[in-house]
């Protein structure tokens, strides 16, 4: 009986290490993804942001030139660092999604930030949300 017991709790600890691990690795996933996106914005490579970053469905909604003269009108620049409060991962179905929440602070401005990442293959941004923060 003892032996039975210590076997699944056994189970119960591999399967939860198993599950923290794959969050924890899908969490690492979207921070990576976004940091990269926020740094080409930063850099004001927008054409590789875009290109590489944006789902097919959302440049159908987005040009690449509204999205470069939206990123222009920000005024970013070397003094600008992200940081990322909130990281939502799930998984359903095969499908993998993303939130990510921040600001993009920079000598004397915020920017607020917004992304969902969602694939069942390649995690691609499917929305965005880049405004100057309101008091």
């Amino acid at each position: 009986m003892l032996g039975i017991a210590g076997g699944v709790l056994l189970l119960v600890i591999a399967g939860g290490m198993f599950v923290f691990n794959l969050v924890g690795g899908a969490t690492n996933k979207a921070r990576n993804l976004a940091d990269d996106f926020t740094q080409l914005v930063i850099a004001g490579d927008t054409d590789k942001a875009y290109d590489d970053f944006l789902d097919p469905a959302l440049q159908e909604k987005l040009s690449k030139e509204e999205f470069a003269a939206g990123v222009q009108s920000l005024d970013l620049n070397d003094t600008c660092k992200p940081a990322y409060n909130d990281f939502k991962v799930s998984s359903e179905n095969g499908t993998n999604t993303a939130d990510v929440a921040g600001v993009i602070g920079c000598d004397g401005k915020e920017v607020d930030l917004a992304y969902r990442f969602d694939s069942d293959r390649d995690m691609k941004m499917i929305n965005i949300k880049l405004r100057p923060k309101t008091a």
